[in-house]
């Protein structure tokens, strides 16, 4: 066996080898970036919304305040 025919026998098994790999690699990038897409979608239904927040932060305030308010007459006596 000549060279020639070593190397071409060395890159006829390698060059498909490296193909599968890459298609691999290619086939889970184009899954992550369909998960990010789904992600991004359903990201700002499963959380809490700013204004309930807000609200819930006001009737903590409210409570605290009642709390504070009575601790400053049990104070004063």
């Amino acid at each position: 066996m000549d060279w020639q025919n070593v190397i071409n026998l060395v890159f006829g098994v390698a060059l498909p080898v490296a193909g599968w790999f890459f298609r691999q690699l290619w086939d889970a990038v184009q899954n992550l970036k369909d998960d990010i897409k789904k992600i991004e979608i359903d990201l700002p239904t499963s959380y809490v919304k700013k204004t309930e927040l807000e609200s819930q932060y006001n009737k903590i305030e409210a409570m605290l305040e009642k709390i504070f308010d009575k601790l400053d007459q049990k104070v004063d006596k």
